[in-house]
């Protein structure tokens, strides 16, 4: 590592040691990431979770050949302690990385800066490196591996005897996942290939681990089951860093001219489809620990065929056998857990309808007067508070360059219409704030709102959150320009940061995360200051289902809001004046909603329109105050 590059601390917790893993497994599942990545760039630390741990946590070489520190949570950098473990961050600085998935996809990231002949490590990171980018909240598969299945399998393993009989159904859920056809970047080569081999009657798939590939292989690491088929073939000439088979790139023309409805599905290979990515370094350390305790308990996993393949086929990819070692976990070969005499595990042949994505229709048709007229007929009507500030503005003019919006890459006129959208943000900041307060800028994006607050506000410390690193990473460079002191930086999931604070901010939260924001407030007692957006994107989740408020929800259904939402993104300036009208009134009935479910919480909620309201079509902005 290069002497200017700062060094980086990454912060893990520990409840406690069990058979060949440290819990919680999210702790496990790094330090398996770092073996296999034979990444040495953190110094990492232990931070027990309970009050009697001692140095013999670390006695047993669980952590590879990495040298583990111990550290107690009141010793961690402020910024960490707000943060949900694991979480990365850097020496003396103010940027803090926290959240299982934005971890990992860090350590792999630095890894190859470091050292860019591991592109087989860059590759974790699958098509475009967006491999448990999206965050839980809207993506079912990095939920399951992220929350659910780590979660499931420490359940599993504290359950009493009488509880282990049934499979967990997030392991369910990932079998039925394995079973599913797989879809990839321009697979239609791949899939043309699998017909003519069908045509031919080929019963195996062109081989793939020849004399050279086979020397290759590290120590330990020779394929006991070789690719039997086209899938197989294609991911592991990936992983080898070998070119495709010939055959792939050689169609007849009968085979050309086959019609795309016509070609076979391709199979999984790898939990995501084809090809070895993080997903899989996730999953494997927690399903490892199921299959262990089930074969301790002699249970038979005749009910899991594709998970028990998965798990074999994962031990073939070169370096995972050597990482499972640095870790101590004893892989098991399945064989011989499969012909266990036992009973086999106990299952509802069904996934609970929680675990089920919401397969609902989206694309309702009608418009929403219906919608609107029903909810007027109960005396509910779209209501907008007087704006207590209209010609607040700051003097931008004045102030440096690095504050305003334009210093992003923005033409003059957006960047007019955010200095607009951030008068109306700061001014009611301005109201609420007091000397001390800790504001927080939810989805911050590039920092726009937040920057601004620090600058304007030095007696109150400001936390940006917001989940895309490049954003985020702008919006310190801005920060270190203005000399800020009052600011920190959060790479995180929302639901990843658990601090206290006094303000919850944010400018234009992207449909559900408008309602995690306010979620975040009504916990911390704060008051919020919020602007909407993506009202299209709202839809039911784990966590939260629409309508929000008791109200609402006695005189709408579901699909009745959600016609609402659709419609509340129809506010943008080419629409004809009629229909923009009805988007907005669709806006102030969705949040309406969301006002009077906040109020149910002891909070007093004004919708406000910005001022002036060509600022955006997404004009709306909440004001709660506990």
């Amino acid at each position: 590592m290069k002497d200017n590059v700062a060094e980086e601390h990454l912060y893990l917790a520990f409840s406690h040691q069990y058979r060949d893993s440290i819990f919680p497994l999210h702790t496990s599942i790094s330090l398996f990431l770092l073996s296999y990545c034979d990444c040495k760039l953190f110094k990492v630390f232990l931070v027990p979770t309970g009050e009697d741990v001692g140095d013999q946590c670390v006695t047993k070489n669980l952590a590879g050949d990495l040298e583990v520190h111990l550290i107690s949570r009141c010793q961690l950098p402020v910024v960490v302690q707000s943060c949900s473990l694991p979480a990365v961050f850097v020496k003396d600085d103010k940027f803090c990385r926290a959240g299982l998935s934005v971890v990992l996809r860090h350590i792999i990231q630095k890894t190859f800066e470091a050292d860019p002949s591991k592109k087989d490590v860059l590759e974790l990171l699958g098509f475009k490196k967006t491999c448990l980018k999206a965050c839980a909240e809207v993506s079912q598969w990095t939920r399951l591996c992220e929350i659910s299945i780590p979660l499931a399998v420490e359940r599993f393993l504290t359950a009493s005897p009488e509880q282990c009989q049934a499979i967990p159904p997030d392991i369910l859920l990932f079998e039925r996942k394995l079973g599913e056809p797989v879809r990839v970047h321009n697979d239609d080569k791949i899939r043309r290939q699998k017909l003519q081999q069908q045509k031919a009657g080929a019963k195996a798939a062109v081989p793939v681990l020849g004399e050279e590939a086979t020397e290759e292989l590290k120590p330990g690491e020779v394929h006991e089951h070789p690719p039997s088929s086209l899938e197989l073939s294609v991911a592991f000439s990936k992983l080898l860093a070998q070119e495709e088979p010939d055959a792939i790139n050689r169609e007849a023309p009968h085979i050309r001219r086959a019609k795309t409805s016509d070609l076979p599905l391709l199979d999984h290979v790898f939990a995501e489809g084809l090809y070895f990515t993080v997903a899989d370094l996730v999953l494997l350390p927690c399903i490892h620990q199921f299959l262990v305790s089930s074969k301790k308990l002699g249970k038979s996993l005749v009910d899991l065929p594709l998970i028990s393949s998965w798990y074999q086929r994962v031990q073939e990819v070169p370096g995972v056998k050597k990482a499972a070692g640095k870790c101590n976990m004893e892989l098991l070969q399945l064989p011989e857990l499969m012909s266990a005499p036992e009973e086999q595990l106990q299952h509802s042949a069904s996934v609970p309808d929680e675990l089920e994505e919401d397969n609902g229709d989206s694309h309702f048709i009608g418009g929403p007067r219906p919608t609107m007229t029903k909810l007027m007929e109960n005396g509910i009507e779209a209501k907008f508070s007087p704006h207590p500030c209209p010609n607040w503005t700051l003097d931008w003019t004045s102030l440096p360059s690095a504050v305003s919006p334009g210093e992003g890459k923005m033409s003059r006129d957006r960047a007019l219409r955010k200095q607009q959208q951030l008068n109306n943000l700061v001014a009611a900041v301005t109201k609420l704030a007091k000397p001390g307060d800790l504001i927080v800028d939810f989805c911050s994006g590039g920092g726009h709102v937040g920057i601004v607050l620090a600058y304007m506000m030095p007696s109150c410390q400001v936390v940006l959150i917001e989940n895309k690193e490049l954003s985020l990473i702008r919006a310190k460079d801005r920060s270190d320009e203005l000399g800020l002191n009052n600011i920190w930086f959060i790479q995180a999931n929302l639901d990843y940061f658990n601090g206290t604070f006094n303000i919850g901010v944010a400018l234009h939260a992207c449909g559900v995360a408008t309602d995690m924001v306010i979620e975040h407030c009504l916990r911390a007692r704060a008051a919020f200051v919020i602007s909407p957006c993506c009202y299209g994107f709202i839809q039911n989740t784990v966590k939260f289902k629409y309508p929000r408020s008791h109200q609402f929800k006695e005189i709408l259904s579901y699909k009745e809001h959600m016609i609402l939402c659709r419609f509340a993104d129809q506010t943008a300036v080419q629409l004809p004046p009629e229909r923009r009208l009805i988007g907005k009134q669709c806006m102030g009935l969705v949040d309406l909603d969301r006002a009077w479910a906040a109020e149910e919480h002891n909070y007093s909620v004004q919708v406000i329109s910005m001022e002036p309201e060509s600022c955006s079509p997404k004009n709306n902005m909440f004001v709660g105050i506990p």
